[in-house]
């Protein structure tokens, strides 16, 4: 068996939370410098990419393709059905596990740990093996279960990023915010980015 050492995977879920674009952006920048992405997407999913993207569905694999296809980068998509995937399994490394955006209903499965698709399992399966797992909710306004459930997660180690965008960097437009939120997520992953500009870094670029 050869063993490759450099490539770093990761698995992206995108549920049915408004916000596609977010997790659509994040898999864009990981295929951009060079990751294996392993896509989950709930139907609920699919059915707000193709309301807020405009994406043409019939075909899921082609509608990736041409969204995704020719980065540099490589991608797997698997069906949310798929139990016995390989990212179904702790034998199976990857670096971790992003759900951007995450639905208050997912976001209650994993807390709740019943691994009822394959998302939630792979979401488990980060959680069991001490691997970095982030949520990005996209839900408001928030009731005590979704903070409890939130508070849960957050306890055991899981990285919580609301799809909240800053403003203090001057955004000039919708993919300003969403590069934010995504560069938010990569800085959690200890993944180098120039998505957007940090605290400070204008004054230190005017005093050079």
């Amino acid at each position: 068996m050869e063993i490759n050492h450099s490539r770093k995977s990761i698995v992206v879920g995108i549920t049915g939370a408004s916000g596609s674009i977010y997790g659509v952006k994040l898999i864009e920048t990981l295929l951009g410098i060079g990751y294996h992405v392993h896509i989950v997407i709930t139907n609920a999913g699919w059915r707000v990419i193709n309301e807020e993207l405009g994406w043409n569905i019939a075909d899921r694999n082609k509608a990736l393709e041409e969204k995704f296809g020719g980065l540099p980068g490589s991608y797997r998509y698997h069906n949310n059905a798929d139990i016995g995937a390989s990212i179904a399994s702790g034998s199976y490394l990857v670096e971790g596990m992003v759900v951007m955006p995450c639905s208050m209903g997912t976001l209650s499965s994993i807390a709740h740990g019943t691994s009822d698709n394959l998302l939630t399992r792979a979401a488990d399966v980060m959680m069991k093996e001490r691997r970095p797992l982030v949520l990005v909710p996209r839900e408001t306004p928030l009731h005590a279960i979704h903070l409890e459930n939130m508070l849960k997660l957050a306890r055991l180690g899981i990285v919580m990023i609301p799809a909240m965008p800053a403003f203090y960097f001057g955004p000039k437009s919708i993919d300003d915010l969403v590069s934010f939120l995504v560069g938010k997520v990569l800085d959690s992953l200890r993944i180098e980015h120039a998505l957007f500009t940090r605290w400070g870094d204008h004054n230190e670029q005017q005093r050079e």
